[in-house]
């Protein structure tokens, strides 16, 4: 878990910008599919149902996703340039 919250943390200073909070939203719903497939992987019978798998996940919780960047803000800076 702390493997994958450092590769979610990195995702998101790269990729959360202005407008793209809703898919990077859309990407952190599907890596929780992900994970809940591969932790029921671990074992021949079910390890997890989607109950247990949120207090799981209340216990180590994943990284919310936030705009690291305003590009508008950043184009108020160097207007100057452009």
């Amino acid at each position: 878990m702390v493997r994958l919250n450092r590769s979610l943390k990195g995702y998101y200073n790269y990729y959360c910008i202005t407008d793209n909070l809703q898919e990077v939203a859309n990407f952190l719903d599907s890596i929780k599919r992900i994970l809940f497939k591969w932790m029921n992987r671990r074992s021949q019978r079910k390890s997890f149902s989607w109950d247990k798998f949120n207090l799981f996940l209340s216990k180590y919780p994943l990284p919310r996703p936030r705009i690291k960047v305003n590009i508008y803000d950043l184009k108020k800076n160097i207007n100057y340039i452009l």
